[in-house]
């Protein structure tokens, strides 16, 4: 985010992920709706069938218990059996020789059907001396299924008539528009379900990609901002100095504490960049005293005083890393930590070690520990700093598995503590120097 609009990386990146959800939802839904329409194909196709088996059933028993005597066609055997009662309708017709004429029909709803239909369908079961199957519609234009099946005269071996079942699609058709509605149903639900899946995977997916397009951008702007003050100094200092070169000498100074704080500028934002590219730290057995004390006697002499109390300990950790977090600690210190009322804007700084923490004491006006997490923002700093060097102590403490923290001192000023985790220390006494710095520094 910059200045509260969208990046167009960050716009590219979401213009991707509109795509591969739109692209996964139609790849769903093709696949889904292929097999809805198999499904329903293949389940419209089936209650037909069993539809027809059931009517090519009722037809066969019914046909079998039709049988001739010499006193002529026989049916007291089709008034007692389950096949022919309810639905669907059964009809037994008989060749005779003014036509076919219904000998026979099934209790149970009658079948609104014309007889011409069932006429046909018969005459053509019996012509043909097999089963037929036809469709027909009532009086009222309702689709119907029509079966015929033939049976014999036994004592004149012909053909003497016919069963004919008539069947009502009503029934089955129902069950199948439930099982249509059940299938689109669930089809829509499924790929409405894959839609956020896939719009969650590829946000997911591209998560890394957004963080490090985030990293990139803080980065940029960390040097951007931490550039700009010594770069100001520096360009005020070469235009003063160009005005009137005689005194080039009483510039000089300026531009040295302006390249030293951009060299610090550097190695922060280099700092910050490891950390947010998610490249872990490199612990390896550090003397954390002597590390502090390193850190102390880099500094330049100034009207300034640090005093060292260092406790012999050695920590695992990164010692880059903590280099970086201690000198940003004393910048804050010695900018923000100058004494009340010292006409010569002095400060007084105590920096210990004890164990696997480093204090940073300091004489100045002090601190709310309650505002420490408001300082730990970038660009946040009250007093001047760019506010990216306490974040960045913050970042480097977390990466050793510990925090900073702040507290009011006794006699006035702030006390910051930076943990480093459980550390294996060598008791002894501690040491103490006293130095002298000036530290162009931020927090």
């Amino acid at each position: 985010m910059t200045d509260g609009r969208t990046s167009p990386a960050r716009r590219r990146l979401s213009r991707l992920q509109r795509r591969l959800t739109l692209a996964y939802t139609l790849i769903t839904l093709a696949g889904v709706g292929a097999l809805s329409w198999l499904v329903i194909r293949t389940d419209g196709r089936s209650w037909q069938a069993a539809e027809y088996e059931e009517m090519r059933r009722r037809a066969a028993v019914t046909a079998s218990l039709v049988y001739y005597t010499d006193a002529g066609i026989q049916l007291d055997g089709l008034y007692d059996d389950e096949a022919t009662s309810g639905r669907p309708q059964v009809i037994v017709l008989q060749s005779r020789r003014n036509g076919l004429k219904q000998v026979f029909i099934s209790r149970g709803p009658a079948a609104d059907v014309g007889a011409g239909a069932i006429d046909r369908v018969a005459r053509s079961a019996m012509a043909r001396d097999d089963t037929v199957r036809a469709g027909g519609r009532t009086h009222a234009g309702q689709p119907v299924y029509l079966l015929a099946v033939p049976f014999y005269d036994d004592v004149a071996q012909k053909t003497s008539g016919a069963v004919v079942v008539v069947g009502d699609p009503a029934e089955g058709r129902a069950e199948h528009h439930r099982l249509v509605v059940a299938v689109l149903s669930g089809s829509a639900l499924l790929v409405l379900s894959a839609a956020v899946t896939g719009h969650v995977l590829s946000g997911r997916s591209m998560r890394p990609a957004a963080e490090a397009l985030d990293a990139q951008e803080r980065l940029l702007a960390d040097a951007a901002h931490e550039l700009r003050t010594p770069v100001a100094v520096m360009r005020g200092s070469v235009d003063l100095a160009d005005a009137d070169p005689d005194r080039l000498h009483a510039h000089l100074p300026r531009l040295r504490r302006a390249a030293d704080r951009m060299t610090d500028v550097v190695d922060n934002i280099l700092t910050r960049g490891r950390l947010q590219a998610g490249h872990t730290s490199r612990p390896v057995p550090l003397r954390l005293d002597q590390l502090v004390e390193q850190v102390c006697e880099e500094l330049p002499p100034s009207r300034h005083t640090v005093r060292p109390l260092l406790e012999p300990s050695v920590v695992t950790a990164d010692p880059d890393l903590v280099r970086t977090a201690v000198r940003n600690l004393l910048a804050n210190a010695l900018r923000h930590g100058r004494t009340p009322g010292d006409p010569l804007e002095r400060a007084q700084v105590d920096i210990a070690v004890h164990g696997s923490t480093v204090t940073v004491a300091d004489r100045g006006p002090g601190l709310d520990p309650e505002s420490l997490p408001g300082l730990l923002v970038r660009y946040r700093s009250p007093g001047g700093g760019t506010g990216i060097g306490l974040s960045l102590v913050r970042d480097v403490a977390a990466a050793h598995g510990g925090d900073i923290t702040v507290r009011r001192r006794p006699g006035g000023g702030s006390v910051f503590v930076l943990m480093l985790g459980p550390a294996q220390r060598r008791t002894g006494r501690p040491r103490t120097r006293r130095r002298s710095a000036d530290r162009d520094s931020s927090s």
